[in-house]
């Protein structure tokens, strides 16, 4: 085991730095899947991506050397660098999930109780639901009104933004509390959000319904509360509150991803899983210019929960959208789509557990990641004997260790922790489904799918080196 830090030149140093302070940036202007899609659309139109929608509405070719994107209901985005063989010969995919466990907002949620107001919610993907309460956190999302304007939403963020929380029951009342199990400590139905506690003045004087105010003798209605947060909500964002039902509203803990240790060797930040893996793929799908083969960054949607629906890799954007490209440089042929998944090759860039001496108990020493080891392979994922797992060939292996020593990255293999511990599954059997080579790569992050999630520095400069390797293999 060798930690890379002290490999580094001065000159790799610098470029890890600056590397590093964009994924930060990243990460605080992509809390949610639509924001990462709004985030790598403008940085794929700044490196010269054009629409795909726009180059097929146009009737134009596409050739050698050009790039274009596609999206998919702004949660799902596709970018691709036309190498220069056949898109039928295949591409070397890098493809991440870019949705992260999180708490939704439910579609009829607003509710008051003896004088709060609450929000109704529903947890998204597996989280430890205790570790969400008594902490700040923010709301972001859009609100689709029925003349089909979109209004985005982001309150939490900003210095001047007020912030939200999910309480917790003082420690000197829960004795009966503090004995349930760790899944039962908090349930589900109690992970709404608090979000006021002031009435609306003019109902306060105005509605003859209610309690009195033994104060000054006024009457304080039912539902004043509720009603002077749908005030707000008006007054900031033109919202009723039956807009609720077409909302997409999800709360996330609030801040920005900050340097962690004394060294500032580590990165703390709410959804590195997966993001650290689809921000470093798409620098690296950014920064390679020119290849043989067709480059792909594919960053999808709903992986948390079984990349299900229209936007989850189960989906046939992807498919439809290569189809799009062999229209478009070697005219229409459903032979030729399925050649070009088959014959591709395919970085499934996903997290892996990195060995947390903490509980060691669960890792098997050996076959784990270390922070400072490098981008992560995982040859394989499941749960006990592989369930739900790709398996990678071994001779595709062999060609990535041999095109990651040329490009001198630093990699390492392993497992997700000691058999029948527990595991994981990502996007890689899906693609595998296709016939073509398909294997784990990733970033390795402590405290996975907690609010806050660690990464260390080195790895995801690590990554980045890798992805581009691959990209030209």
């Amino acid at each position: 085991m060798k930690n890379i830090w002290t490999t580094y030149t001065k000159d790799q140093l610098a470029e890890l730095d600056e590397l590093n302070e964009r994924y930060k940036q990243c990460l605080d202007e992509g809390k949610t899947e639509r924001e990462c899609v709004e985030l790598a659309v403008a940085m794929a139109r700044k490196a010269g991506y054009r629409s795909l929608e726009d180059v097929i509405s146009k009737k134009q070719k596409l050739s050698i050397g050009d790039k274009v994107y596609a999206v998919c209901m702004n949660k799902m985005v596709a970018l691709f660098r036309l190498g220069e063989k056949p898109v039928s010969e295949g591409m070397n995919i890098l493809g991440a999930h870019i949705d992260s466990p999180r708490i939704d907002v439910k579609q009829n949620p607003l509710y008051e109780n003896e004088g709060l107001a609450y929000l109704d919610t529903h947890y998204y993907g597996g989280i430890k639901k205790y570790q969400w309460v008594a902490q700040p956190l923010a709301i972001h999302g859009v609100v689709v009104k029925k003349d089909g304007t979109a209004q985005r939403v982001t309150i939490g963020e900003d210095a001047a933004d007020p912030v939200f929380v999910i309480t917790d029951l003082l420690v000197h009342l829960a004795q009966d509390q503090m004995e349930k199990k760790a899944s039962k400590v908090i349930e589900g139905e109690k992970l709404d959000l608090l979000i006021g506690n002031c009435p609306l003045n003019e109902v306060l004087h105005e509605m003859k319904k209610g309690k009195k105010d033994k104060a000054d003798g006024r009457e304080t209605p039912a539902d004043a509360v509720k009603e002077n947060v749908l005030r707000l909500l008006k007054e900031k964002y033109g919202m009723e509150e039956s807009d609720f039902t077409s909302a997409e509203l999800e709360i996330v803990p609030a801040g920005k991803a900050r340097d962690c240790g004394l060294d500032r060797s580590m990165i703390l930040s709410y959804g590195q899983d997966d993001r650290v893996c689809a921000f470093t793929s798409l620098f690296a799908m950014l920064d390679v210019k020119e290849a043989d083969r067709t480059g792909c960054c594919l960053l999808v949607d709903k992986e948390e929960i079984g990349s299900v629906g229209a936007t989850g890799m189960h989906s046939r954007f992807f498919e439809n959208t290569v189809a799009e490209l062999i229209a478009l440089t070697e005219g229409e042929s459903e032979l030729k789509v399925r050649r070009a998944l088959a014959n591709s090759r395919m970085l499934s860039s996903d997290v892996s557990a990195a060995y947390d001496p903490m509980y060691a108990e669960v890792f098997e020493k050996r076959s784990s990641a270390f922070f400072a080891n490098g981008l992560t392979f995982n040859k394989f994922t499941g749960s006990r004997g592989k369930s739900g797992s790709n398996d990678a060939n071994a001779e595709y292996i062999a060609e990535l260790r041999k095109t990651m020593d040329e490009a001198d990255v630093a990699y390492q293999f392993a497992e997700l922790g000691r058999v029948d511990a527990g595991g994981g599954g990502t996007i890689a059997y899906i693609m595998a489904n296709y016939g073509m080579e398909v294997i784990d790569s990733g970033v390795a992050v402590l405290n996975m799918h907690a609010p806050y999630e660690v990464s260390s520095k080195a790895d995801v400069y690590e990554a980045v080196k890798g992805y581009r390797a691959f990209l030209k293999m």
